[in-house]
């Protein structure tokens, strides 16, 4: 029988005659927990041994790199260490500096009720008000899921999960905003901008920065994400004193915010990162671009499938504003205004006043003067009109022939060639050169690399004084008096007068380049108050309920753009395009006027602006479309429109003079010497006396 403990050729048990039974063998503990203590321990005792111990004279170099090695440690970790406790150290005494302050969280809380807003004139004529109704909370519930979707993609698509801040979103704002030189992305949460519009100024401090996060941390700590949407929806600025998305949804689409579709969502979301530029109302094309932008960061987020994207873009946004604005409300001008009132004292958040320049009987005179004279039979759709006074403030403002079919404000948003009415500009440069009114050039064909001005009536006059050219609107004059001073030349001079963008192209004396009319007019009046530059203006101050001051329009030192000798020639020669010229059909009976008239290519736009020692005004008369009228020119439908606003404006206020040289009369002798024909350019001059 074979050893049962003989196996795999081993021997793990030994047996002998005198021994007991057969007991297996078991082999020394040597790796037990036990065991490897031991050893620690043992080891310890060694090193302390060592330390204690005087060195021998082999490890004296090791213990010397030994003690530089901790020296070096000891060295790095207070030289991280001490930055780090510093940084600590101002983290906290920001926290403890920006918390000294805090302001008053209790508005989350107190009733909801929209911001009553009274919009005066010059002389606290009541001209609007909006406001003071109970606002009703929002439940999200309530609400269409595309809404908080599109807030959340476009605005902060990391809301659910950043505790208030973002810091990534933060880090890419900055880089940003460096690498393009200025502010082109903001890097503020919906929890961030809830603390800043409830809360905080608008004063862009590091103090107010630091109190919207901590703000937005204690709001994130102390609400759900669904309420933080419910209480941001409920305070979000569309603009125009229109606070809440229910406010918004019944300002822009007229029906409740539940009933909002997709695409109204988006646009209503993407209203709010400027409420003014990119209102649908106003600024159609900016806005359809921003909701369709919304739409694709929906897409992105996965709330919307590729159909769903692409029948949004497609299908049309219908706004249907509620009409809460009145003809005596001077529409156009308040929705102009409230949007300065936005930018200097931001979102209101209680009850405000508010004090304009406008004149409520020179305003009422303008919307009545583009009521009768916009002429649909001659293909002339639409018209504007703006009036300053001397100082640059906004006396009457119409953006278009109905604000209710259209509330666009064509006075201060559309651009268009100004045609001959940026003539002036040109003239003043050659007068501030040492031109004179009765200076002489030839009316002749001219050609300036290979482009060919010619003239309204395609003839040519011959030889004409430059004030006899500017009140015929001679265009191959303008345009040779240009390219004798240097494009550049005019291109300053119309700077100075507050025309900003101008290039020196060929075309630049015809007024081929866009301005809008608010921007035109305002240029012109330093010719009317003596020759001071302006900026223009429509908001005066704006004071709280309890008479506090929000905002007074700083007081302007006076600036003399202009000196008398100037001003003088250039009122003799607009005087001339009033009496004698283009612009007859603007006459005042009994009244100084000067002006000048427009009209570009194919009839598509026709200007006048002109002015007395009172008023600056000018009338813009064309489509939308850019399409042609019938032979309307600027001295035609847009002078009678002028004459008819003046007439009323002026009802009851005393006449007076526009500064003015006396002609030279040795005129008519110098330019009859230039020409053969001497009847008909006595004739001519004739014309341009007054």
């Amino acid at each position: 029988m074979a050893d049962i403990h003989d196996i795999d050729g081993g021997n793990d048990g030994v047996q002998g005659p005198d021994q007991g039974p057969l007991v297996p063998y078991v082999p020394p503990i040597t790796h037990t927990w036990r065991v490897s203590f031991a050893r620690f321990v043992g080891k310890c005792r060694a090193g302390v041994a060592h330390i204690f111990s005087p060195p021998s004279r082999t490890s004296v170099s090791h213990t010397r790199k030994q003690a530089r090695k901790q020296k070096w440690a000891l060295r790095t970790v207070w030289l991280m260490g001490l930055p780090a406790y510093f940084g600590v150290s101002a983290v906290l005494g920001v926290l403890m500096w920006a918390g000294q302050d805090m302001p008053d969280t209790s508005p989350l809380w107190a009733p909801k009720s929209t911001p009553l807003i009274v919009v005066l004139d010059r002389y606290d004529r009541e001209i609007f008000r909006t406001g003071g109704v109970e606002a009703k909370p929002v439940v999200l519930a309530d609400l269409p899921k595309a809404l908080p979707h599109a807030l959340i993609a476009i605005e902060d698509k990391r809301f659910y999960s950043h505790p208030g801040f973002d810091v990534i979103g933060l880090a890419r704002a900055v880089q940003a905003n460096f690498k393009a030189g200025h502010v082109v992305q903001g890097g503020s949460t919906l929890t961030q901008q809830l603390a800043k519009n409830v809360f905080l100024t608008r004063r862009q401090t590091l103090k107010r920065k630091v109190q919207e996060m901590m703000l937005a941390v204690w709001l994130e700590y102390r609400y759900s994400k669904t309420e933080i949407l419910e209480i941001y929806l409920s305070h979000v600025y569309f603009g125009g004193g229109t606070i809440g998305i229910e406010s918004g949804s019944q300002r822009f689409f007229n029906k409740p915010a539940r009933e909002l579709s997709v695409g109204e969502s988006a646009l209503l979301a993407g209203i709010l990162q400027a409420p003014d530029r990119l209102n649908p109302v106003k600024n159609t094309p900016a806005s359809a671009v921003r909701t369709a932008q919304v739409l694709r960061k929906m897409r992105a987020r996965d709330y919307l499938t590729d159909a769903q994207m692409h029948a949004a873009i497609t299908d049309p946004i219908e706004i249907e504003p509620m009409q809460i604005k009145t003809l005596a409300s001077a529409a156009y001008f308040t929705d102009w205004v409230l949007a300065r009132v936005d930018k200097e004292t931001g979102a209101p958040r209680h009850d405000i006043v508010v004090h304009t320049s406008l004149d409520m009987h020179a305003q009422l005179a303008a919307q009545a003067a583009v009521a009768r004279g916009v002429d649909t039979k001659r293909n002339a759709q639409q018209a504007a009109l703006i009036a300053f006074d001397g100082t640059g403030g906004v006396r009457a403002m119409v953006g278009g022939a109905s604000y209710q079919h259209s509330p666009y404000n064509r006075a201060v948003r559309a651009k268009r060639q100004p045609g001959s009415a940026f003539k002036p500009f040109v003239y003043l440069a050659a007068m501030q050169a040492g031109y004179t009114p009765w200076d002489v050039r030839e009316d002749k064909p001219i050609d300036i690399d290979g482009w060919q001005p010619g003239n309204f009536s395609n003839k040519y006059k011959g030889w004409l004084s430059l004030e006899t050219a500017l009140a015929l609107s001679i265009n191959t004059v303008a345009v040779s008096v240009a390219e004798e001073l240097g494009r550049e030349t005019i291109v300053r001079t119309a700077d100075t007068m507050g025309l900003h963008g101008f290039k020196p192209y060929a075309s630049l004396a015809l007024g081929a380049q866009e301005t809008t009319l608010y921007d035109l007019t305002s240029a012109y009046v330093p010719f009317a108050n003596w020759g001071y530059g302006v900026e223009p203006y429509g908001l005066e101050a704006v004071y709280g309920a309890d008479g506090q001051v929000l905002y007074e329009r700083p007081a302007t030192p006076k600036h003399r753009l202009l000196d008398t000798q100037i001003l003088e020639r250039m009122n003799v020669m607009m005087r001339t395009v009033v009496s004698a010229g283009t612009g007859k059909a603007a006459q005042l009976e009994g009244r100084d006027v000067a002006g000048k008239t427009g009209t570009t290519n194919d009839y598509r736009d026709a200007w006048f602006v002109g002015y007395t020692p009172d008023y600056v005004a000018g009338v813009w008369v064309g489509n939308d479309d850019n399409s042609k009228m019938s032979r309307v020119t600027g001295g035609a439908i847009p002078a009678r429109i002028w004459k008819d606003f003046m007439t009323q404006a002026l009802k009851d206020v005393p006449a007076s003079r526009l500064p003015s040289a006396t002609r030279p009369t040795t005129i008519a002798l110098t330019i009859a010497l230039k020409d053969q024909n001497l009847e008909n350019l006595l004739a001519n001059i004739e014309k341009t006396l007054p």
